[in-house]
């Protein structure tokens, strides 16, 4: 068409928001964050991406990082741009289908605009090369997430936003995709991801690992070691493979309880069902690497040797919060109320006190070791500081308590398996679980259960 088109035809389609002049349909760009209750920003609008291929460098003494991510999506809708999440570093291009796309940053925004739109539903790759000193990340209660340099290394840890730290990502739980991340590093160093490891091959100083997260894997999960540790490999009784990376200076306290991972493993599937993923380990740094371990995906991250309790608690961590995902951070007690309550039946099992004791001194003298327990309900935490604090894990444990209260141990397991197993790989809401527990015990009243302990403000009356 002519840009000397009659005026009159101009403004036909002037008006036509969505429809171009040829009749065929114009895209819009995809929403800059999906308006998560807690992190507005975080995530975005228009695809959904399906896989992630990370290529990156690293030298710990320069702290500096070099990568190119290509992330394989699809669209949700006609798109003429669309963002991803990305905090600090340097972007240097960025390619749709092998074509330069214009592209800009605002804060942890990069918007790319390709050559030509995308169709809804056309499946479509995006590679970002990028380079720069990655940055460290400070959330609202004050912890350290993101891109944390250590000792000999780094270590990179999401929860909740500190994955665009390191790489380009639709960075919110609710996009799940596969994963493969090679990392390159001095010889003498080793690095630790998610999932598998394919290989590792040397050249000129330099080492490359190539490890491989078949299973949907949400972006907070992800995680890097680079650093000096030492490297376990072995199975569990049922062939699934173990992989341990311990720091030196923890290796002798970290022997006997990496050694119940096993047997871990094991009790969960029992309580919880199939393991959800094809191997399972630890990551165990120095104590001052990070304030907190994390359950990221496969093997989770210690700070120091852990105690049992909390390698149960981050194991169970593979089916509540890996494997069955919240749909956004509002949802964050079904990760932390299961895997505190994964404790407690632990305790139960191995010959300590009952979960019904654990919950009774809670409840009696909670507020002891648990200041804030009743300051908000498990479900709606006042603000994204207070998304990880007690009465997330532990008033989320009390409900669980609760609904086995009402229904028995044989529903109740039915329903922790049930649940596990109907949203593997997935994600989930509180309504869902609601509905779900709703469904399967449909003889029961569980109104007061919601009202009192899930979504109630205050000390509920003694139960």
């Amino acid at each position: 068409m002519s840009r000397f088109a009659p005026v009159a035809l101009t403004v036909a389609c002037a008006l036509l928001v969505l429809t171009a002049c040829s009749g065929g349909v114009q895209g819009t760009p995809g929403g800059a964050g999906v308006r998560d209750p807690y992190f507005p920003k975080a995530g975005n609008g228009g695809y959904d991406v399906t896989h992630y291929d990370l290529d990156l460098g690293y030298d710990p003494d320069e702290e500096h990082l070099t990568g190119t991510a290509t992330l394989t999506a699809r669209a949700t809708q006609e798109l003429s741009a669309f963002d991803l999440d990305l905090k600090g570093l340097d972007v240097e291009s960025v390619t749709v289908e092998g074509e330069r796309a214009r592209w800009n940053r605002s804060g942890q925004e990069l918007t790319v605009r390709p050559r030509d739109d995308l169709d809804d539903g056309e499946t479509f790759r995006v590679t970002v090369r990028y380079s720069g000193s990655p940055v460290t990340i400070t959330d609202a209660d004050g912890s350290e997430e993101g891109w944390l340099p250590t000792e000999d290394g780094a270590l990179a840890l999401g929860e909740p936003v500190g994955s665009m730290a390191w790489f380009p990502a639709d960075n919110h739980p609710s996009d799940k995709a596969s994963y493969d991340i090679d990392v390159t590093v001095p010889e003498e160093l080793e690095a630790v991801s998610n999932g598998e490891l394919l290989d590792r091959s040397t050249r000129d100083g330099r080492t490359t690992f190539r490890w491989h997260t078949a299973e949907p894997m949400a972006s907070y999960l992800a995680t890097l070691a680079i650093g000096d540790y030492d490297i376990k490999r072995s199975t569990t009784g049922s062939g699934l493979p173990v992989y341990v990376a311990v720091t030196p200076d923890q290796a002798a306290a970290g022997r006997k309880v990496l050694a119940e991972i096993p047997g871990i493993i094991d009790w969960a599937e029992t309580n919880f069902g199939p393991y959800p993923f094809s191997s399972t380990g630890a990551i165990i740094d120095r104590p001052d690497a990070a304030g907190y371990a994390l359950e990221t995906q496969n093997r989770p991250v210690f700070p120091g040797a852990p105690g049992t309790a909390l390698l149960v608690h981050e194991l169970a961590h593979q089916w509540f919060g890996n494997s069955v995902t919240p749909k956004s951070w509002r949802d964050m007690w079904l990760n932390e109320g299961f895997a505190t309550y994964a404790e407690w039946l632990w305790r139960e099992d191995d010959g300590g006190g009952s979960a019904q004791e654990t919950f009774d001194a809670l409840y009696d003298h909670g507020e002891e070791h648990h200041k804030d327990l009743w300051s908000f309900p498990p479900a709606k935490p006042t603000s994204a500081a207070h998304i990880s604090d007690d009465p997330v894990y532990q008033r989320g444990a009390m409900v669980l308590h609760k609904i086995r209260q009402a229904v028995g141990d044989d529903i109740f397991y039915d329903i922790v398996q049930g649940w596990a197993a109907e949203h593997r790989h997935g994600n989930a809401s509180t309504a869902d679980f609601t509905g779900y527990v709703e469904e399967r015990a449909p003889d029961e009243d569980f109104d007061g259960i919601w009202a009192d302990w899930l979504y109630g403000e205050g000390k509920p009356d003694r139960p």
